[in-house]
């Protein structure tokens, strides 16, 4: 195997990337070799004219093939940046995406104005929502809810490594399996599945679990659910905090009214309805 600097191998993975449509593609070229160099991107940047071994070549153009068939970056490396911090993924879980940055700021507002806050996660997958909400508000008292074992798995590793105070995770289908003894919350915090399968995507989310990302009903089956299911456990004046398309937000207006809620905030992806 010809040997490559560290440039060289940018510049052609690069070029390869960038033939198969993928817009990122230098980005993903240098955290593909970093990955595989277990250094930080920025160690490439001065470290350009360095020789890689054939190994690490070998390696590299591993990864770089997996990138070629649209395999998210993500479960690639493994990980992914959410609020500031790295985040355990796996095909198990939905890969936290910037729009949720905006949920969990909000979500940080509310329940840090909060006396005694208690939050719930619902659908939590990685438990990027959950986990950063307890990092940040760390007199909040947050759960994670997932009706994945194999997600649930990947929250409390993340809540592990993050170091982060949760108080404990349940196996649920929404809010269906939680005990009848437990407290209500303040806040529910959910990013459930809000995409209609006649939706066009793009090629990664096929590698994403399909119960994480479509619902029925216009996307919206799950999230009318856990409206439905949601007043008994929260406390007077508790709030949801939901993802969901913005086209997909009158009809969520609509439906909360049914059940109480009125909204009091729509700011991108995330739509906040407060029990009245």
């Amino acid at each position: 195997m010809t040997s490559k600097s560290i440039a060289e191998w940018l510049t052609e993975a690069t070029q390869r990337l960038a033939a198969a449509a993928i817009q990122s593609s230098r980005l993903d070229a240098e955290l593909l070799l970093a990955h595989a160099l277990q250094q930080p991107r920025t160690w490439l940047h001065a470290h350009d004219d360095q020789p890689l071994t054939a190994e690490i070549i070998e390696m590299a153009n591993t990864l770089l093939l997996r990138r070629l068939q649209r395999e998210p970056l993500a479960y690639i490396t493994g990980q992914k940046e959410f609020y500031g911090r790295s985040f355990l993924v796996s095909p198990d879980t939905l890969i936290p995406r910037p729009e949720t940055e905006i949920l969990v700021s909000h979500a940080i507002t509310h329940t840090a104005a909060q006396q005694h806050p208690r939050v719930l996660d619902v659908g939590c997958g990685s438990g990027c929502i959950g986990i950063t909400l307890a990092l940040e508000v760390p007199q909040a008292a947050v759960s994670l809810a997932d009706i994945s074992m194999p997600a649930l798995a990947v929250a409390r590793d993340n809540s592990r490594h993050l170091a982060a105070p949760i108080e404990t995770l349940y196996h649920s289908d929404l809010l269906t399996d939680l005990p009848n003894d437990v407290p209500p919350f303040t806040i529910i915090c959910a990013n459930l599945p809000y995409v209609d399968p006649s939706w066009e995507t793009s090629p990664e989310t096929a590698y994403e679990p399909a119960g994480a990302l479509f619902a029925g009903n216009g996307g919206l089956d799950l999230i009318y659910k856990l409206i439905a299911t949601a007043q008994p456990l929260l406390t007077q004046k508790g709030l949801l905090i939901l993802e969901a398309d913005p086209e997909q937000h009158p009809a969520i207006t609509a439906y909360g009214q049914q059940y109480q809620f009125t909204v009091t905030t729509r700011d991108d992806y995330t739509i906040i309805l407060k029990q009245q």
